[in-house]
This record gives C-alpha cells, sequence and structure tokens, in this order.
C-alpha cells in the first residue's frame, strides 16, 4: 500500500477512485445495452421472448417448462418428407421395415397432437414444421397438412437443411411445397434456413421469388449476426434459433429453459410477448415494394470499415424485367417499327367491285354519304361522255 502524502485530504482518492468505477460500471451497462440489440444477442434482453422447437424424440417436463415466463410458443416437429407406404409388400425384410414405418408415423403424430393440446392449455402459442426431403413436394405439401392439421392460429414452417438436392428438398420443389400449401389453407408458412442457405435464396431472390419472400426463420449459432444476415431481401428476421445441439452443451450453453434438454432448440422473437401473439402464425408474403425487389449494398471506405462494427446500407434497384415482359416490349416496339414502313390507306372511298370514274365523280359531287344515298347518286351518274366513260357507251349501243 502507497502511504498518503502530508496535507492531501483523505478522501480525495477514495472518491476519484469511486467515479472511476462509477464510470466503469456504467460503460459495461452501456455496452451490455448496446450488444443486446435484435442482431447482436437479443435473447439477454429480458422483453424479448422464447419460442422452442422439439421432435418427437426431445422429452418435455411442462410444468417446469411454463415456470419461465419469457417462453410464448412452442414449435413441433411434424411430418417428414413423403407419408410411408399405404400397403406393405415385398419380401420379408422389407415388410417389416414398412410396418415399422408406419409404427413410427402413428406413433409421431399420437405424441404431436398430445402435445398441441398441453401446449394450447399452457397458454402457449402453436406451431408445426415440416422436415423437407428429396421427392414430390405436392405430396410432401399433402403430408404435412394432412399430419399437422393447422388451424389459422398456427404457425407452420418449412425445415430447408440444405442446397444439396441429394440430401435435402430442392429450392426450386419448395416453392412448389409453398404454393400447394397456399392453394389448400390460403395462407404461406414460414421458412426455417441455416445462415448459408438464406444467403443463397436472396443472392437468387429472382429465381426463387416465393422463398425469398417468406418470413425468415434464422438459424445461427452465433453471438452476432449483423455482419452475415442476408439484408436487402430481409431487412430482418421473424424468429432467430440461436440455441441447439451445436453450441449448447452440458457446461456451456447461450440460454437453458427448464423442464427441457440442454441441446433444446430454442429461438428469439425482435419483438415483445404481445406482438409476437398477435402477428404470431406470420401467414402472409413480405411486403416487398413490386419496383424494389433487389439491393444493392453502398462501398465503404476500406479505413471504416478495418474499423469494425459498421453499419452496411443498402441502395434499391429496380427489379429486371422478366422474359415474358422484354418480349412483350420488343413485340410493341417491333409492330410500331414495322408500320413505320407502311403507306396509309385512305378508308373514306367506299369499296365497290363496279366503283369507276362515273361512280367516283357522282359520289364526289353529292354531300350524301348513307349507302342508299350513295347507290342514288351512282344510278344518277353524270354524262358518260363529259365524264369519258367508253364502258357506258358499249353499253347503249
Amino acid at each position: 500500500m502507497v502511504p498518503w502524502s502530508v496535507g492531501t485530504p483523505r478522501l480525495k482518492k477514495p472518491a476519484r477512485l469511486l467515479r472511476r468505477l462509477a464510470l466503469i460500471a456504467a460503460a459495461v451497462a452501456l455496452g451490455t445495452a448496446a450488444k443486446a440489440s435484435d442482431f447482436s444477442e437479443p435473447w439477454k434482453n429480458a422483453d424479448r421472448p422464447l419460442v422452442i422447437d422439439a421432435y418427437e424424440y426431445n422429452s418435455i417436463d411442462w410444468q417446469q417448462l411454463v415456470t419461465d415466463k419469457r417462453v410464448a410458443g412452442f414449435v413441433n416437429k411434424a411430418s417428414d418428407g413423403l407419408p410411408p407406404p399405404y400397403f406393405c409388400f415385398g419380401a420379408e425384410a422389407d415388410v417389416k421395415l414398412c410396418k415399422a414405418q408406419w409404427k413410427r408415423y402413428a406413433v409421431t403424430r399420437e405424441l404431436f397432437q398430445t402435445r398441441k393440446v398441453v401446449a394450447k392449455a399452457l397458454g402457449l402459442k402453436w406451431g408445426a414444421y415440416h422436415l423437407a426431403r428429396p421427392g414430390n413436394p405436392v405430396e410432401q405439401a399433402n403430408n404435412f397438412i394432412d399430419f399437422a392439421e393447422p388451424a389459422p392460429d398456427e404457425l407452420m414452417a418449412l425445415d430447408i437443411e440444405g442446397i444439396d438436392p441429394t440430401q435435402w428438398m430442392s429450392l426450386e420443389d419448395a416453392e412448389e411445397f409453398v404454393r400447394q400449401v397456399h392453394r389448400r389453407l390460403g395462407r404461406f408458412p414460414v421458412l426455417y434456413v441455416n445462415g448459408k442457405t438464406a444467403q443463397y435464396i436472396a443472392d437468387n431472390r429472382y429465381q426463387y421469388r416465393l422463398l425469398s419472400r417468406l418470413p425468415l426463420w434464422y438459424a445461427r449459432y452465433k453471438p452476432d449476426i449483423d455482419v452475415h444476415f442476408p439484408m436487402g431481401n430481409w431487412q430482418g428476421y421473424a424468429l432467430w434459433q440461436f440455441s441447439a445441439q451445436a453450441n449448447c452443451g452440458r457446461f456451456r450453453c447461450p440460454y437453458r429453459v427448464p423442464g427441457t434438454p440442454n441441446d433444446i432448440d430454442v429461438s428469439v422473437a425482435p419483438m415483445s410477448a404481445d406482438q409476437l401473439r398477435q402477428q404470431w402464425a406470420f401467414g402472409g408474403l413480405l411486403d416487398v415494394p413490386t419496383d424494389y425487389l433487389a439491393s444493392i449494398p453502398v462501398p465503404l471506405s476500406r479505413e471504416k470499415a478495418l474499423a469494425g462494427k459498421v453499419t452496411i446500407t443498402y441502395a434499391d434497384v429496380a427489379t429486371p424485367p422478366t422474359v415474358e415482359e422484354m418480349v412483350a416490349v420488343l413485340g410493341a416496339r417491333w409492330e410500331k417499327f414495322r408500320d413505320g414502313f407502311r403507306m396509309p390507306v385512305v378508308k373514306t372511298v367506299p369499296q365497290r367491285p363496279s366503283f369507276g370514274i362515273v361512280q367516283y365523280v357522282a359520289w364526289k359531287r353529292t354531300e350524301q354519304r348513307t349507302p342508299e344515298q350513295i347507290d342514288a347518286a351512282f344510278a344518277a351518274a353524270a354524262d358518260p361522255v363529259k365524264t369519258a366513260s367508253t364502258a357506258l357507251d358499249h353499253r347503249r349501243h
């Protein structure tokens, strides 16, 4: 310990130390508040509601789960790819496998319906997701709807785990899946994808016009997503799955929900619990202006980029025309160009088989325009000699 100097008040140094501690505490508090934004550890904000999603092998203690008042919704896995075959035939091993698939299907659906009743009874918002596999997308959509039987106030989600079409549903088939769901129910599902898949869809938004406009359930297990989030297509997420087996274990986890396994999937919403309940189901498409479906990031200087924590802004770009629109425009311009080389057609003179010079003179001398009056004018035509008509001279002889 360093002795105080003579003549120095004994309260001066402790007061200075207290001021420093107060400044440090304020800086820590401000840093924590700034860090807990919707793109940086929002689960640390107690006002942000949480949503649990589980599948059939996750054990749930409902009494313990509802003690966490931040949990506002529960999404359960429903269907998985195509339904099992209705009839079992073939070799003995094939028949056993078929029956086992049907047994699992029946048990899984029974558990799904039971959890649905319990979750709703406890005041939680309910949702269901379909795990997208390779195969007929229309049949998968029908399988999902028949399995989940979603009510209008229940969330639907399409889970696409990757962009490899040999393992997961292709993005082209996913568009057909979404269309079939909308045909049958009149609303759209939420799109659940990881960061890589979300970025790929955003980069090819003109090819995936439906997927790129679905509300986004974003799966990324990092504390910050501001740099990686596909801004410009999605301005924000509906849900962010921030905790799962990938980053949650026995000793360390971003957030633990009582009554659930350590590796349960947990998502956060960028709104209050009341707002989440009002917007729940997210059954529409994103309200993107039709003329500005594309955007590009505004360039940054090297100094600002190296400084880090830069806010990226995006400039809107007009949507490129479709092939049909270009064909229509080019066709209209070609017709205008072609018509410029055509001689104008005079439509004031009646077109008759025996309309000669005599009839023309008679027609010009009269102001009558009705068909009957024109015929009368032709009958009272001028003298053929005066009009130099030789045809009528031959008729008189």
